[in-house]
Formats: C-alpha cells, structure tokens, sequence
C-alpha cells in the first residue's frame, strides 16, 4: 500500500511531507495574476466565490468593484483559495444576498438568459 500512496502523491504533484509542488505554485501565482486583473481593471477590489464544478475543478466566480463579473477554474480548492488569498479578493461563502446584489448585467446577459423565449439570439 505504501507504494500506491508514494505514486498517487506523485501524480497530484506533490512531494512526500505534503508541501505544493512546483506545477501547483505556478498555476496559484497565474491565477493570483488574474484575479489582480481583473480587480484592477474592475474598480480595485473584488469578492471570490469558490464553488466545485466537478472532477476536482473549483470555480472563482469574482465579482469586480464596478459590478462586473468573471470566473476562472483551478484544478483544486487548495489552489483557487490560495490564489484569492494571494490575490487579496475577499472570500464569499455563498453567492448570494448582499454579494450577488452587486453583480450587474447588460443586454448581453439578459438575452441569454433569456434565450429564444423573449426575442435573444437563437439556439442553433
């Protein structure tokens, strides 16, 4: 059993003791990257919600200053909620009440939303 461990452990790419590996440092410090973008192209703050998607994948759905919003995918929730913390987002148990209130959409959104029942761009 022992060498089972010792090869799933080299597969998450991470060493024996349980420290990040170097792939996972790297794609923190991308997604860290992103998440400073988009806040300062968003009004200089953002919040972060951290939501699994499946197959171990992590959405941060963040939600900008200005109301605008974005997600981006991490390969585990280690990663995304270091990659917020890094980043400084603020950290949102849910997505929802005062949070999601700050989320604004355009006419974008709403048509795809509401999709070929109200007149927006057809399904095909």
């Amino acid at each position: 059993m022992a060498d089972t461990k010792q090869a799933d452990e080299q597969l998450d790419d991470q060493p024996a003791g349980g420290r990040p590996g170097k792939r996972d440092e790297r794609r923190t410090a991308a997604l860290a990257k992103a998440v400073r973008a988009f806040a300062a192209a968003h009004g200089g703050s953002t919040g972060a919600q951290l939501a699994h998607i499946g197959r171990g994948r992590v959405r941060i759905a963040l939600v900008g200053a200005d109301g605008q919003w974005g997600n981006l995918v991490a390969d585990s929730l280690d990663i995304a909620r270091a990659a917020a913390e890094r980043a400084g987002a603020e950290l949102h148990e849910d997505f929802d009440g005062e949070f999601a209130a700050k989320v604004r959409t355009g006419p974008y959104e709403w048509s795809r939303m509401a999709g070929i029942q109200v007149g927006g761009p057809a399904n095909t």
